[in-house]
């Protein structure tokens, strides 16, 4: 098992960013949690099989239709101890 940092700047918030963000991740099997920034980025933690990660980090590229991604920063290997997908 494997667990990644993202931040997500552009058009995230507001957008239902972090929502679809959380459909994606449990759909891929992943555990982890989307929250807003103070300073307009979304920060996704995932946290499951390295392909899966993979897969949501192509999909954090472009985001639901009404997002506008401009950057996505990945940190890998980070610890994390959570359970399911929040969102904050």
């Amino acid at each position: 098992m494997a667990t990644a940092r993202f931040l997500v700047s552009g058009r995230v918030q507001g957008v239902f960013y972090r929502a679809s963000t959380r459909e994606q991740a449990l759909a891929l099997g992943l555990a982890g949690i989307a929250r807003n920034l103070a300073d307009g980025r979304v920060e996704v933690i995932a946290c499951g099989a390295p392909a899966a990660i993979d897969a949501l980090e192509q999909w954090l590229h472009c985001g639901p239709p009404a997002a506008r991604v401009e950057q996505v920063w990945r940190e890998a290997d980070i610890e994390w101890t959570g359970s399911g997908f929040a969102t904050g």
